[in-house]
């Protein structure tokens, strides 16, 4: 085998580029699997060293079916990155993964992709070729017994790969083209109408708190009687409650009418809202 063929397989065995091939080759005196392994420890130190830099870009994949779905989210330095061939099938990939995991990370860094090696390994290689710190961030999966889940990407880079993503369960015992509208229509709202609870009750304690810190600022110079002061303060925070609570958010679809009113008004026995998520590249 001539020097250029052994880089060409050194290539498309490790994912490294021509010239750290041919230096590995010349390291390890010819021998292709000393050349790997040469490379291999390269990356490892590549990688270690890009893991100090910022990754606030990425894209969120969503992978499964109406009875399991999961969504994870891969991030990297830049949107040119987002949007590389390479990256591109190895999200996609580890997103199937995720779901067969149902987003225990630590089995999936473990779990061996088509090559044969650990998704570990494989992020390790491809930070090294591509030259910028990337990690795997959230990840999420949905599955309720009787349920059924919808999803919806925005800003789709290609396939399952968007910049945002949500995934919402109802819980029903029923299948029909009402509810699967209403589950395609309710994540679009989620996307768009961004509730951090499914109602009010659920929104977290630190969440309200740092609400009424801000209200009390901004009253706090107004002058008026605490009294008044106090009245406002549970006006505001009871909006605040009501603008960020998917049931009581305004439909998208229709304003004038609450998410919980359209749930009322399809008349379906048991629909329920069971659980959503939502992630966003950025936020």
């Amino acid at each position: 085998m001539s020097d250029i063929e052994k880089v060409k397989n050194l290539r498309k065995s490790t994912g490294a580029g021509f010239k750290d091939c041919n230096m590995a080759l010349k390291e390890a005196n010819n021998n292709l699997e000393k050349a790997a392994e040469i490379l291999r420890i390269k990356g490892v130190a590549k990688a270690t060293k890009k893991m100090s830099r910022e990754a606030k870009e990425g894209v969120i994949v969503i992978s499964g079916d109406i009875n399991k779905t999961s969504l994870i989210e891969i991030n990297c330095e830049t949107d040119f990155v987002a949007k590389n061939e390479d990256f591109l099938k190895f999200v996609k990939e580890i997103s199937d993964l995720n779901n067969t995991c149902s987003s225990d990370l630590d089995n999936l860094k473990k779990s061996k992709m088509l090559n044969g090696t650990s998704v570990e390994e494989n992020l390790v290689a491809l930070i090294a070729k591509i030259g910028e710190k990337i990690t795997i961030g959230q990840s999420v999966t949905i599955s309720n017994p009787n349920s059924q889940n919808y999803y919806y990407q925005h800003s789709i880079i290609k396939d399952n790969v968007s910049k945002l993503g949500v995934i919402v369960s109802l819980e029903t015992n029923k299948k029909n083209d009402q509810i699967s509208l209403f589950g395609k229509q309710l994540s679009m709202h989620i996307a768009a109408s961004n509730p951090i609870a499914l109602n009010s009750d659920e929104i977290k304690k630190e969440l309200i708190e740092k609400e009424e810190k801000l209200i009390s600022e901004e009253l706090k110079s107004t002058g008026k009687s605490d009294d008044i002061v106090r009245k406002i303060s549970i006006g505001k925070l009871n909006k605040f409650k009501q603008e960020n609570s998917l049931l009581t958010q305004d439909w998208v679809m229709d304003p004038k009418k609450k998410v919980k009113d359209v749930l009322n008004e399809m008349k379906v026995e048991n629909l329920k809202i069971k659980e959503f998520v939502r992630i966003k590249i950025g936020e």
